[in-house]
């Protein structure tokens, strides 16, 4: 069964320079390319190597949530990772998507100490990508909890 290829809310398609992204190896784009396409990325572009072949495919998710695909050379390493804002996506809703798209698995969404859910993707070729997605709710409903964040900020680590 195919999955359903939802996009996240607020996909972006200008060019700009990108301030920092992620490059992973795939052993087979075209796999890990849909996969990530199940987890509300977007193609923006699929460029050709020397003999026509794709030699990079350009993922985007969100403004600034940019992952470079390029094929392996021998057997992917894995183990890259990242984490991004889900903006708004239903995390439950995308780890349904995920169960059925095959090669990668999704974990959670799963609550955090610092009142986020996060969902952990594990693409084909074993690297990880984050979507996290904070708890409105929680952090409004509890103001010694905020006014302990907001006073965290510029705190020297002990």
């Amino acid at each position: 069964m195919e999955p359903v290829l939802r996009s996240a809310p607020g996909i972006d398609r200008d060019i700009y320079p990108m301030p920092a992204f992620v490059k992973f190896e795939a052993a087979d784009l075209a796999t890990t390319t849909r996969w990530y396409e199940a987890a509300g990325f977007v193609v923006l572009a699929a460029m050709p190597g020397p003999g026509g072949a794709t030699a990079l495919v350009h993922l985007r998710r969100q403004r600034f949530q940019d992952i470079l695909l390029v094929p392996a050379r021998g057997v992917p390493t894995g183990g890259g990772r990242i984490t991004m804002a889900a903006g708004g996506d239903d995390l439950r809703q995308r780890a349904a998507d995920l169960a059925t798209a095959g090669g990668g698995t999704a974990q959670g969404p799963a609550p955090t100490p610092w009142r986020s859910d996060d969902l952990t993707l594990t693409d084909p070729d074993g690297n990880v990508v984050v979507l996290t997605e904070p708890r409105r709710a929680d952090i409004d409903a509890d103001a010694q909890w905020s006014a302990m964040v907001r006073d965290s900020v510029g705190r020297k680590v002990n």
